[in-house]
């Protein structure tokens, strides 16, 4: 097939209207064509204006000939359940992030569209940051020497006066203080970096607000292959965006200007051996977009989508042992699960 891929945006939250709004500049390579939200009053005359049909039923989606696939912005809980129903309609899927709260829920996932020879795209925008992207780069030619640390920390307070029956909320769909919300992210660039993790230490404690899952948490990881970090999150401070790695013959510290709902741009400093100080600013850019555009182009088999399928599983199944130290507060081992290795 050509042209842009149709489809569906499922849940019409804060997020699934984010994507709406930035996919109207990707029109040559995705286009939304149905709309999905149980609460339809919320988003019904911003459906009529882009022209989108809407309705409250996953199955519409599923039974639309005309979708090629949806997009996932729904509680937590509800992905791995989703994505099958969504692989036996034959639909690729994008899912925002985490992809399922335990290991062999994602296993099973990233198995069921491996199998069918459907593209699963993950809300892992960050990679698409053009610093973060630009010291990916460099890190795998060897440009930073041996990866030995991460420092990162994710927080703000935009769920602090949310209404406290919202699903980003509950600490059944969201344990951990804020790791499900933003430092997901941070463990997925850990993974993409220093490979799978072995251990982890979690603290997550309730500091300062009323969010029944904590708000203010930490998890130390060590990697099988060698290698530490520590990923750090509040969801009851202001924003801040930190993504800072060590190397042997080098470091990087990137900094975003503002939350990736409306980015404003990054400041990095680096260093490589030998060599001065640098600090840089990075311009604007859309990388809630342009994963979009990538999904989409892997779909079309324009190119490879590059978050793989071990990439995925193996960041849940770290996800899975943070809770489960969030809960002791212990060191605990991070499993993998048997289907980790299928193809990407």
């Amino acid at each position: 097939m050509s042209g842009p891929v149709k489809i569906a945006l499922v849940g019409m939250g804060w997020w699934g209207q984010k994507m709406l709004a930035v996919l109207s500049s990707a029109p040559d390579d995705i286009t939304v064509v149905r709309a999905v939200e149980p609460n339809m009053d919320a988003v019904r005359d911003l459906c009529a204006e882009k022209s989108v049909t809407l309705s409250a039923d996953y199955a519409d989606a599923l039974n639309d000939p005309e979708v090629e696939a949806v997009v996932l912005a729904t509680p937590h809980s509800l992905h791995t359940d989703q994505i099958a129903k969504a692989v036996a309609a034959g639909k690729h899927v994008f899912c925002e992030k985490p992809l399922a709260l335990t290991a062999e829920e994602a296993a099973r996932s990233v198995a069921l569209c491996a199998e069918a020879g459907l593209v699963l795209g993950m809300g892992h925008e960050r990679r698409w940051e053009p610093p973060i992207a630009e010291m990916l780069a460099k890190a795998d030619a060897g440009e930073l020497g041996r990866i030995q640390q991460i420092e990162a920390n994710f927080s703000h307070d935009k769920f602090v006066g949310m209404d406290p029956s919202n699903w980003r909320v509950q600490a059944s769909e969201a344990p951990a203080g804020g790791m499900t919300a933003t430092g997901i992210h941070l463990l997925d660039l850990s993974v993409r970096l220093l490979g799978r993790a072995e251990s982890v230490l979690c603290i997550c404690e309730q500091l300062s607000s009323e969010l029944p899952q904590g708000d203010t948490v930490a998890a130390y990881v060590k990697f099988a292959g060698g290698g530490t970090s520590y990923v750090s999150a509040s969801l009851s401070n202001p924003f801040m965006s930190r993504f800072t790695v060590y190397g042997s013959k080098g470091w990087i510290d990137i900094r975003d200007k503002a939350h990736v709902e409306a980015p404003d741009g990054w400041i990095v400093t680096s260093a490589m051996a030998g060599g001065p100080i640098e600090t840089v600013e990075i311009g604007k850019a859309e990388p809630v977009k342009d994963n979009l555009v990538s999904f989409a182009r892997a779909v079309r088999g324009q190119e490879t989508y590059p978050i793989t399928a071990d990439h995925l599983v193996d960041n849940i199944a770290l996800l899975e042992a943070v809770f489960a130290s969030s809960r002791s507060g212990q060191i605990e081992r991070v499993a993998q699960p048997a289907a980790a290795k299928v193809g990407a």
